[in-house]
């Protein structure tokens, strides 16, 4: 299993574990994560999905496709660290992957 960390906006963390292949989406609506809304579904049709990637993590996420980097225009606070968690396949290279809840979906 893979150790996801999921942190809302007031500092309140949650580990869970995923199965590879999953969307990070995917393992946060399964595990009941508070502020993942996911309204499409994961079709990458909304932002409701939006998460802060941790620093450290950013590398071994990766960038957005630019269809995503569209959709991120729609979210709450967008950073560089921002990410659709429908987009992000869990790997075994993220285990430990630290991924930041927004106070608000866009």
């Amino acid at each position: 299993m893979i150790a996801i960390r999921f942190v809302s906006a007031r500092g309140e963390a949650m580990s869970v574990a995923a199965d590879s292949g999953f969307s990070l989406m995917e393992v946060a609506k399964r595990n009941g994560i508070p502020g993942i809304v996911a309204e499409c579904g994961g079709a990458c049709a909304c932002a409701t999905c939006h998460v802060h990637i941790d620093p450290a993590w950013l590398e071994a996420v990766g960038d957005p496709t630019p269809g995503e980097a569209d959709m991120l225009d729609f979210a709450h606070d967008r950073r560089p660290d921002s990410r659709l968690s429908c987009q992000i396949r869990i790997t075994p290279s993220l285990d430990g992957l630290i991924v930041h809840v927004p106070e608000r979906q866009g």
